[in-house]
């Protein structure tokens, strides 16, 4: 019985050994940049190494805001979801509401706050969220699973009704979106992330757009990081295994 237990244990070494991601923890010194004498605070910090094998767009792993090598949130991100094709019209007005609540903010902060954006908006269902009164939004404005700020959030409900007269218009949202491009996807083949720009012509153009129709929080910087978003761009780097 001793010898089993032994083997056991060892098997449930080698399977922790075996993960593609694990956790580990060291000390690190962390700038306090709000001590006013530039005091370096020794801080015990959270890194996570990738240990999986596989290449990856260097900002999935280095985000430094958050004081960690890099995000687990931000990783399946990157590996599941950024810079695929989305044609689902719902999903398109989720994500345009996480793209435009990013103004100001880190990416890392609007994942880790998702879920309650999903919850708190009716899934983010945008005929549902069109009709938000005053009352709804005051329960949101106390809502700390959100960024509670007043603007943004009456900005995601005058992006429902906007959204909506474009689906009238176009039939779809989708069909809208993608017409930019011919229904076809931009990639950009780029050797490193430091070549992905800010915005560019395609999002200045969909941004000057939007705001005609009445959108807000849609300028161009944030709309090329939409377009990533929904699969219209593709800035994988070359040798990323997610491209």
């Amino acid at each position: 019985m001793r010898r089993k237990r032994k083997n056991l244990k060892k098997e449930e070494e080698e399977e922790k050994e075996d993960k593609d991601i694990k956790k580990v923890k060291k000390n690190d010194k962390v700038k306090n940049s709000n001590n006013k004498n530039s005091e370096e605070n020794e801080k015990e910090i959270d890194e996570y190494w990738i240990t999986d094998g596989k290449n990856r767009c260097g900002f999935s792993y280095d985000n430094r805001d958050t004081k960690r090598k890099f995000s687990e949130l931000m990783i399946e991100y990157h590996d599941k979801r950024w810079c695929k094709p989305i044609h689902e019209d719902n999903e398109l007005y989720a994500m345009l509401v996480l793209e435009t609540m990013q103004a100001g903010l880190s990416w890392i902060t609007i994942l880790e706050k998702e879920q309650n954006y999903r919850n708190s908006f009716d899934k983010l269902n945008p005929v549902k969220v069109a009709t938000f009164n005053s009352k709804k939004i005051e329960k949101l404005m106390n809502n700390p699973g959100i960024i509670r700020n007043r603007r943004k959030i009456n900005s995601i409900i005058n992006n429902a009704k906007a959204f909506l007269k474009v689906q009238k218009e176009f039939g779809t949202f989708d069909k809208y979106i993608w017409k930019f491009t011919d229904r076809k996807i931009i990639d950009h083949k780029l050797s490193s992330t430091s070549e992905i720009p800010a915005k560019s012509e395609l999002s200045e153009e969909i941004s000057k757009d939007l705001k005609k129709r009445g959108f807000q929080f849609v300028g161009p910087i944030s709309i090329y990081s939409y377009l990533q978003g929904i699969g219209v761009i593709n800035d994988h780097t070359k040798d990323c295994d997610f491209r």
